[in-house]
Parts: structure tokens; C-alpha cells; sequence
């Protein structure tokens, strides 16, 4: 049985910053793409059953920045759709919002369509990339690259626990974290490592 290898994209403008960015595929800033490139010889000595990447561009270039061949886009590997706060800080939501929590509240929809996600409707999108990873474990190690809040999301339901527990699971850019097993039950092996 394989592990399950997490890379968070490497670093943009907008997660330096701390805006929460979904819809709008930002490239890597300089340092993102070095960042990605440092993996290269941490995953250098694996192969991979599957390798699967968010649709967005920073996933899919930290992917190949990062010596990943293969990739498959998987539109359920993208980052929690944040509505009406696309763009927006925490600090800044708070402003009008003070208790507003994304592990509990979510994203709401905006007033131009852009649509929003429940903790659950993205738990209901990690469950399905688990499943798919699933049938791919017995053959090897699987590689997903995508973001910050829904592999967080990912993880907790991997390890049995709500959507909302991906609060305890704080994820840098450009790092590998690495989901086992340990006497048939799952465990973080590694978190946030960088070369």
C-alpha cells in the first residue's frame, strides 16, 4: 500500500499577501517557482501511482517545476471556492464580519455569481479525490498537487475527521506532507517538509 504525497503550490502574489484566492490563477512569484523546484530532489527517488493536479496553472506549474511527470487535472483538486471574498483578507472580512470563521461559515456566494462552498460541499469534493486516490494506492505511492485550504480539508477527511477539523492543519506553500498508515489506520508521516 502506498502513502499519499500532499504539495501545496508554490508561493503568489495573493498568498503572500494572505487574500484568499480561488477563481483567479495567479502565477508563482519568483520565489514560488523556486520553491517548487526545490521539491525536485525530495520526490526524486519516488514513483508514482498516480499523480493528480488542480486544474489551476500555479498547481500544475509547481507540478512540473517540481519534476513531476504524468499529471492528471482533476477539477475536484481545486482550491475551496471562496464566493464573495475572492480577493479579500481575513483581517478584511472581519471588518464587517467579526466572527466569521471559513472552517465553519464558508464562502458566500457574491452577488456576481461567483459561487461560494460549505466546509461540507468541499469535504464532499476531498471524499471524491479519496476515493479516486484510493484505487490507486495499492499500486504505489499517489501524488496530489493543489492548495492550501482544501488539502487541509483533504487530511482531515482522510484521517476520519470533519471538513472543518482542516483548521488544525496549517499548510505552507511549497512544501511535501505525507499521509500513511500505521496499524491499518491513517497518520500524518510527514507535515510541511522542505528541502
Amino acid at each position: 500500500m502506498g502513502d499519499l504525497l500532499l504539495v501545496r503550490h508554490g508561493e503568489t502574489e495573493w498568498s503572500r499577501s494572505g487574500q484568499h484566492t480561488s477563481f483567479t490563477d495567479l502565477p508563482l512569484t519568483r520565489h514560488g517557482e523556486e520553491q517548487a523546484k526545490s521539491l525536485a530532489p525530495l520526490l526524486a527517488d519516488r514513483s508514482f501511482a498516480l499523480v493528480l493536479t488542480s486544474p489551476l496553472g500555479r498547481a500544475v506549474r509547481t507540478a512540473e517545476l517540481a519534476g513531476l511527470s504524468g499529471a492528471v487535472r482533476e477539477p475536484d483538486l481545486h482550491e475551496w471556492y471562496y464566493g464573495t471574498y475572492e480577493g479579500v483578507t481575513t483581517e478584511e472580512i472581519h471588518r464587517t464580519r467579526p466572527d466569521w470563521d471559513l472552517w465553519t461559515d464558508g464562502g458566500p456566494t457574491g452577488p456576481d455569481g461567483r459561487p461560494g462552498e460549505s466546509p461540507a460541499e468541499v469535504g464532499e469534493r476531498a471524499d471524491r479525490v479519496l476515493t479516486r486516490a484510493a484505487k490507486a494506492l495499492p499500486e504505489g505511492d499517489v501524488m496530489l498537487v493543489a492548495h492550501g485550504h482544501f488539502l487541509r480539508v483533504l487530511t482531515a477527511r482522510r484521517l476520519g475527521l470533519s471538513p472543518a477539523e482542516g483548521r488544525l492543519f496549517r499548510l505552507e506553500t511549497g512544501t511535501v506532507s505525507r499521509l500513511s498508515t500505521e496499524h491499518g489506520r491513517p497518520v500524518i508521516a510527514e507535515w510541511n517538509t522542505r528541502a
